[in-house]
Protein backbone atom coordinates (compact mmCIF):
# COMPACT_ATOMS: atom_id res chain seq x y z
CA UNK A 1 0.00 0.00 0.00
CA UNK A 2 1.25 3.46 -0.69
CA UNK A 3 1.32 4.69 3.78
CA UNK A 4 1.74 1.21 5.10
CA UNK A 5 -0.31 1.36 8.65
CA UNK A 6 -2.92 2.97 7.14
CA UNK A 7 -6.27 2.28 8.87
CA UNK A 8 -9.82 2.32 7.69
CA UNK A 9 -12.44 1.43 10.19
CA UNK A 10 -16.04 0.45 10.01
CA UNK A 11 -18.72 -1.15 11.56
CA UNK A 12 -17.61 -4.07 13.68
CA UNK A 13 -13.80 -4.17 12.10
CA UNK A 14 -11.13 -2.19 11.10
CA UNK A 15 -8.47 -2.98 8.24
CA UNK A 16 -4.95 -2.24 8.50
CA UNK A 17 -2.84 -2.04 5.47
CA UNK A 18 0.34 -3.16 5.45
CA UNK A 19 3.03 -3.30 2.67
CA UNK A 20 1.88 -7.13 2.02
CA UNK A 21 -1.08 -7.51 4.13
CA UNK A 22 -4.41 -6.62 5.65
CA UNK A 23 -4.61 -7.06 9.39
CA UNK A 24 -8.28 -6.95 10.01
CA UNK A 25 -8.94 -6.58 14.10
CA UNK A 26 -12.18 -6.87 15.02
CA UNK A 27 -14.21 -5.20 17.69
CA UNK A 28 -15.81 -6.74 20.88
CA UNK A 29 -19.04 -5.31 21.39
CA UNK A 30 -21.91 -6.63 22.13
CA UNK A 31 -23.34 -5.87 18.58
CA UNK A 32 -19.83 -7.82 17.04
CA UNK A 33 -20.81 -10.75 15.14
CA UNK A 34 -19.41 -13.52 18.26
CA UNK A 35 -17.96 -15.12 15.22
CA UNK A 36 -15.56 -11.99 15.01
CA UNK A 37 -15.32 -11.56 18.73
CA UNK A 38 -13.76 -15.55 18.60
CA UNK A 39 -11.33 -14.68 15.98
CA UNK A 40 -9.73 -11.20 17.43
CA UNK A 41 -8.04 -10.39 14.42
CA UNK A 42 -6.80 -12.20 10.98
CA UNK A 43 -3.30 -11.42 8.80
CA UNK A 44 -4.54 -11.97 5.23
CA UNK A 45 -1.09 -11.86 3.33
CA UNK A 46 -1.66 -10.24 -0.14
CA UNK A 47 -0.90 -13.44 -1.83
CA UNK A 48 -4.00 -15.12 -0.35
CA UNK A 49 -5.91 -12.28 -2.15
CA UNK A 50 -7.23 -13.19 -5.85
CA UNK A 51 -10.12 -9.96 -5.95
CA UNK A 52 -11.21 -7.06 -4.26
CA UNK A 53 -15.15 -5.37 -4.31
CA UNK A 54 -16.95 -2.56 -3.30
CA UNK A 55 -20.67 -2.37 -3.23
CA UNK A 56 -23.74 -0.71 -1.51
CA UNK A 57 -24.77 -1.99 1.20
CA UNK A 58 -28.27 -1.67 3.16
CA UNK A 59 -29.45 0.99 5.37
CA UNK A 60 -26.76 4.12 3.74
CA UNK A 61 -23.73 2.04 3.80
CA UNK A 62 -21.09 0.27 1.33
CA UNK A 63 -19.46 -3.00 1.32
CA UNK A 64 -15.77 -3.47 0.92
CA UNK A 65 -14.77 -7.13 0.69
CA UNK A 66 -11.84 -9.17 -0.59
CA UNK A 67 -12.45 -12.08 -2.35
CA UNK A 68 -9.81 -15.21 -0.96
CA UNK A 69 -8.13 -17.93 -3.45
CA UNK A 70 -9.84 -21.54 -2.43
CA UNK A 71 -7.63 -23.31 -0.09
CA UNK A 72 -6.10 -19.99 1.25
CA UNK A 73 -8.18 -19.51 4.52
CA UNK A 74 -8.71 -23.13 7.36
CA UNK A 75 -11.91 -21.18 7.99
CA UNK A 76 -13.50 -20.97 4.98
CA UNK A 77 -12.36 -24.21 3.87
CA UNK A 78 -14.30 -25.72 6.44
CA UNK A 79 -17.48 -23.48 6.25
CA UNK A 80 -17.88 -24.72 2.94
CA UNK A 81 -20.15 -21.54 2.04
CA UNK A 82 -22.59 -22.15 4.52
CA UNK A 83 -22.01 -18.71 6.71
CA UNK A 84 -24.07 -16.25 6.70
CA UNK A 85 -23.39 -12.79 4.80
CA UNK A 86 -23.38 -11.26 8.31
CA UNK A 87 -20.80 -13.36 9.70
CA UNK A 88 -18.40 -13.65 6.77
CA UNK A 89 -15.19 -12.37 8.22
CA UNK A 90 -13.70 -10.55 4.61
CA UNK A 91 -16.37 -8.06 4.68
CA UNK A 92 -15.83 -4.60 5.47
CA UNK A 93 -19.57 -2.23 6.17
CA UNK A 94 -19.30 1.10 6.07
CA UNK A 95 -21.08 4.38 6.13
CA UNK A 96 -21.81 5.29 2.41
CA UNK A 97 -20.04 8.66 3.16
CA UNK A 98 -16.46 7.18 3.53
CA UNK A 99 -17.36 5.68 -0.14
CA UNK A 100 -14.72 7.38 -1.91
CA UNK A 101 -11.67 6.50 0.67
CA UNK A 102 -12.82 2.68 0.33
CA UNK A 103 -12.98 2.85 -3.41
CA UNK A 104 -9.08 4.21 -2.96
CA UNK A 105 -8.24 1.60 -0.69
CA UNK A 106 -9.67 -1.05 -2.76
CA UNK A 107 -7.81 0.58 -6.01
CA UNK A 108 -4.67 0.16 -4.24
CA UNK A 109 -4.88 -3.64 -3.23
CA UNK A 110 -5.64 -4.15 -6.74
CA UNK A 111 -2.63 -2.82 -7.73
CA UNK A 112 -0.65 -4.95 -5.35
CA UNK A 113 -2.85 -8.07 -6.41
CA UNK A 114 -0.65 -10.95 -7.95
CA UNK A 115 -2.99 -14.08 -7.46
CA UNK A 116 -5.06 -15.04 -9.77
CA UNK A 117 -8.54 -17.45 -8.19
CA UNK A 118 -6.75 -20.41 -8.83
CA UNK A 119 -6.50 -22.43 -5.46
CA UNK A 120 -3.56 -22.32 -2.90
CA UNK A 121 -1.32 -25.05 -2.51
CA UNK A 122 -1.51 -24.16 1.17
CA UNK A 123 -3.02 -22.27 3.83
CA UNK A 124 -2.24 -18.60 3.83
CA UNK A 125 -4.26 -17.52 6.63
CA UNK A 126 -3.50 -18.76 10.19
CA UNK A 127 -6.11 -21.35 11.64
CA UNK A 128 -7.35 -20.49 15.16
CA UNK A 129 -5.10 -21.73 18.01
CA UNK A 130 -5.31 -24.62 19.84
CA UNK A 131 -6.10 -25.72 22.10
CA UNK A 132 -10.20 -25.78 21.46
CA UNK A 133 -12.99 -27.17 22.77
CA UNK A 134 -16.83 -26.70 22.84
CA UNK A 135 -20.45 -28.30 23.89
CA UNK A 136 -21.82 -30.42 21.17
CA UNK A 137 -25.57 -31.43 22.26
CA UNK A 138 -23.94 -35.33 22.86
CA UNK A 139 -20.56 -34.59 23.91
CA UNK A 140 -17.28 -32.19 25.00
CA UNK A 141 -15.36 -32.11 22.10
CA UNK A 142 -11.38 -30.82 23.00
CA UNK A 143 -8.82 -30.77 20.60
CA UNK A 144 -4.86 -29.49 22.14
CA UNK A 145 -3.18 -29.63 18.26
CA UNK A 146 -2.81 -33.10 18.23
CA UNK A 147 -5.67 -35.21 18.95
CA UNK A 148 -9.43 -34.63 19.08
CA UNK A 149 -11.25 -35.92 21.69
CA UNK A 150 -15.31 -36.79 22.18
CA UNK A 151 -16.61 -37.52 25.73
CA UNK A 152 -20.00 -38.07 25.72
CA UNK A 153 -23.00 -36.92 27.65
CA UNK A 154 -25.52 -39.05 29.15
CA UNK A 155 -28.37 -37.36 28.25
CA UNK A 156 -27.73 -36.94 24.58
CA UNK A 157 -25.52 -39.56 23.02
CA UNK A 158 -26.66 -42.59 21.42
CA UNK A 159 -26.54 -45.69 22.06
CA UNK A 160 -24.48 -46.93 19.27
CA UNK A 161 -21.54 -43.92 20.78
CA UNK A 162 -22.00 -45.22 24.48
CA UNK A 163 -21.49 -48.38 23.10
CA UNK A 164 -18.18 -47.30 20.83
CA UNK A 165 -17.31 -45.89 24.09
CA UNK A 166 -15.45 -41.89 24.28
CA UNK A 167 -13.07 -41.86 21.57
CA UNK A 168 -9.34 -40.28 20.42
CA UNK A 169 -8.46 -39.24 17.23
CA UNK A 170 -4.43 -38.29 16.57
CA UNK A 171 -4.96 -35.80 13.61
CA UNK A 172 -2.24 -38.29 11.86
CA UNK A 173 -5.37 -40.77 11.62
CA UNK A 174 -7.75 -38.18 9.67
CA UNK A 175 -7.72 -37.01 6.18
CA UNK A 176 -10.50 -33.84 6.76
CA UNK A 177 -13.42 -32.55 8.57
CA UNK A 178 -16.90 -32.16 7.63
CA UNK A 179 -18.80 -28.96 9.56
CA UNK A 180 -22.40 -28.55 8.79
CA UNK A 181 -23.70 -25.23 10.40
CA UNK A 182 -25.81 -25.64 13.55
CA UNK A 183 -28.36 -23.06 12.01
CA UNK A 184 -29.04 -25.70 9.51
CA UNK A 185 -31.37 -29.15 10.22
CA UNK A 186 -28.98 -31.79 11.35
CA UNK A 187 -25.61 -29.87 11.91
CA UNK A 188 -23.17 -32.06 13.08
CA UNK A 189 -18.94 -31.92 12.99
CA UNK A 190 -17.73 -34.94 11.19
CA UNK A 191 -14.29 -36.39 11.71
CA UNK A 192 -12.98 -37.99 8.13
CA UNK A 193 -10.36 -40.98 8.64
CA UNK A 194 -7.34 -41.66 6.39
CA UNK A 195 -8.24 -45.31 6.35
CA UNK A 196 -11.43 -44.95 4.72
CA UNK A 197 -13.78 -46.81 7.21
CA UNK A 198 -17.17 -46.39 6.18
CA UNK A 199 -19.16 -44.30 8.22
CA UNK A 200 -22.99 -44.03 9.34
CA UNK A 201 -24.97 -42.08 7.27
CA UNK A 202 -26.52 -40.47 10.60
CA UNK A 203 -23.79 -38.41 12.76
CA UNK A 204 -25.57 -39.72 15.62
CA UNK A 205 -25.38 -42.53 14.99
CA UNK A 206 -21.53 -42.04 14.13
CA UNK A 207 -18.80 -42.31 16.98
CA UNK A 208 -16.34 -40.06 14.79
CA UNK A 209 -19.44 -37.36 14.74
CA UNK A 210 -20.62 -34.82 17.34
CA UNK A 211 -24.21 -33.41 16.36
CA UNK A 212 -25.26 -29.84 17.29
CA UNK A 213 -28.43 -28.52 18.74
CA UNK A 214 -30.06 -25.14 20.09
CA UNK A 215 -27.49 -23.83 22.21
CA UNK A 216 -25.00 -26.51 21.29
CA UNK A 217 -21.91 -26.47 19.07
CA UNK A 218 -22.61 -22.82 18.35
CA UNK A 219 -20.96 -21.18 15.10
CA UNK A 220 -18.42 -19.16 16.89
CA UNK A 221 -16.99 -21.96 18.77
CA UNK A 222 -17.26 -25.26 16.62
CA UNK A 223 -16.19 -23.61 13.16
CA UNK A 224 -12.85 -22.07 14.38
CA UNK A 225 -12.42 -25.95 16.35
CA UNK A 226 -13.30 -27.57 13.04
CA UNK A 227 -10.35 -25.11 11.03
CA UNK A 228 -8.14 -25.42 13.35
CA UNK A 229 -8.24 -29.49 13.48
CA UNK A 230 -8.56 -28.94 9.82
CA UNK A 231 -5.36 -26.89 9.47
CA UNK A 232 -3.54 -29.51 11.77
CA UNK A 233 -4.86 -32.36 9.76
CA UNK A 234 -3.05 -30.40 6.33
CA UNK A 235 0.27 -29.81 8.24
CA UNK A 236 0.07 -33.45 8.94
CA UNK A 237 0.42 -34.20 5.15
CA UNK A 238 0.61 -37.63 3.55
CA UNK A 239 3.86 -39.27 5.28
CA UNK A 240 1.65 -38.63 8.10
CA UNK A 241 0.08 -41.77 7.63
CA UNK A 242 0.84 -44.58 10.45
CA UNK A 243 2.24 -47.17 8.79
CA UNK A 244 1.62 -50.03 11.52
CA UNK A 245 -1.18 -50.56 13.86
CA UNK A 246 -1.70 -47.37 16.14
CA UNK A 247 -1.04 -47.93 20.26
CA UNK A 248 -3.28 -45.93 22.07
CA UNK A 249 -2.83 -44.68 25.70
CA UNK A 250 -3.19 -47.57 28.33
CA UNK A 251 -4.62 -45.41 30.26
CA UNK A 252 -7.69 -43.84 28.05
CA UNK A 253 -8.19 -48.19 27.44
CA UNK A 254 -8.52 -48.88 30.80
CA UNK A 255 -10.80 -45.65 30.85
CA UNK A 256 -13.25 -47.10 28.21
CA UNK A 257 -13.13 -50.95 29.38
CA UNK A 258 -14.40 -49.24 32.36
CA UNK A 259 -17.33 -47.13 30.72
CA UNK A 260 -18.19 -50.12 28.81
CA UNK A 261 -18.51 -52.35 31.60
CA UNK A 262 -20.96 -49.99 32.77
CA UNK A 263 -23.28 -49.77 29.83
CA UNK A 264 -22.82 -53.56 30.41
CA UNK A 265 -23.97 -53.92 33.33
CA UNK A 266 -27.13 -51.65 32.62
CA UNK A 267 -28.17 -53.87 29.93
CA UNK A 268 -26.82 -51.91 27.48
CA UNK A 269 -24.64 -53.76 25.86
CA UNK A 270 -24.75 -57.69 25.45
CA UNK A 271 -22.59 -59.84 26.98
CA UNK A 272 -21.59 -60.87 23.27
CA UNK A 273 -20.85 -57.23 22.90
CA UNK A 274 -19.15 -56.41 25.58
CA UNK A 275 -16.90 -59.53 25.15
CA UNK A 276 -16.14 -58.89 21.47
CA UNK A 277 -15.46 -54.63 22.10
CA UNK A 278 -12.88 -55.61 25.21
CA UNK A 279 -11.16 -57.77 23.06
CA UNK A 280 -10.98 -55.01 20.27
CA UNK A 281 -9.86 -52.76 23.21
CA UNK A 282 -7.37 -54.76 24.62
CA UNK A 283 -5.75 -55.71 21.03
CA UNK A 284 -5.28 -51.65 20.59
CA UNK A 285 -2.66 -51.94 23.58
Amino acid sequence: MSRMGDVLAGFHAAWEFESDSVRIRYERGIRTPKLFQALGERHVPLEAISGVTLAPGKRGTVVLRVEVRPGADPLLEAAAGQLKEVCDPYRLVLPAERETLAEYYADELRTKLKADGEPAERYLVAAPEAPRQFKAYDAKASFDGRTVNFRWFWTGASSAKWKAGDQSFPVAELSGVEWRSPEVFEGHLRLMRRDGAPAPAQADQDPAAVVFGLGYGPVHESLPFAAAVLAAVRDCGPAAVPSGPVRRDPADIAERIRHLGELHQAGLVTDEEFSVKKAELLAEL
